[in-house]
């Protein structure tokens, strides 16, 4: 059974950072792309960052991109979303995910590519 869980969400002011984690099992972790994904109240899912199998090749939203890094780790089937320079706005219960079919470049932030999913955790950024 495919399992997807994240950890690492909480409160944090303005500025400051969180280190999400997914871990993953039930899947050869080394062979499929993580995505990340974020949905806040009120709004449509969407898509944050993803990392590509074994080349590693990862892709960033244009509001994350210079804030958030991710990064795997196959020995621990676990992906890591790195977000400093946290805003209001980054609000949202953050999800990730993996897909069965391998989605080429920016393709793989869109989130109807993923098959499992994770429970989500929430983010809160205060002002």
């Amino acid at each position: 059974e495919v399992q997807l869980v994240e950890s690492g969400g909480g409160l944090v002011q303005a500025g400051g950072s969180l280190r999400l984690s997914c871990a993953a099992s039930g899947f050869a972790f080394d062979d499929y792309s993580i995505g990340w994904f974020r949905q806040a109240p009120g709004k449509e899912r969407e898509g944050v960052s993803c990392i590509t199998s074994s080349d590693r090749i990862t892709y960033f939203a244009d509001s994350m991109k210079g804030r958030f890094t991710i990064s795997r780790d196959n020995a621990k089937n676990t992906v890591y979303l790195q977000m400093n320079s946290l805003k209001p706005e980054d609000t949202a219960v953050y999800y990730c995910a993996t897909q069965v079919v391998y989605s080429s470049g920016t393709h793989c932030l869109e989130d109807h590519t993923y098959d499992y999913w994770g429970q989500g955790t929430q983010v809160t950024v205060s002002s």
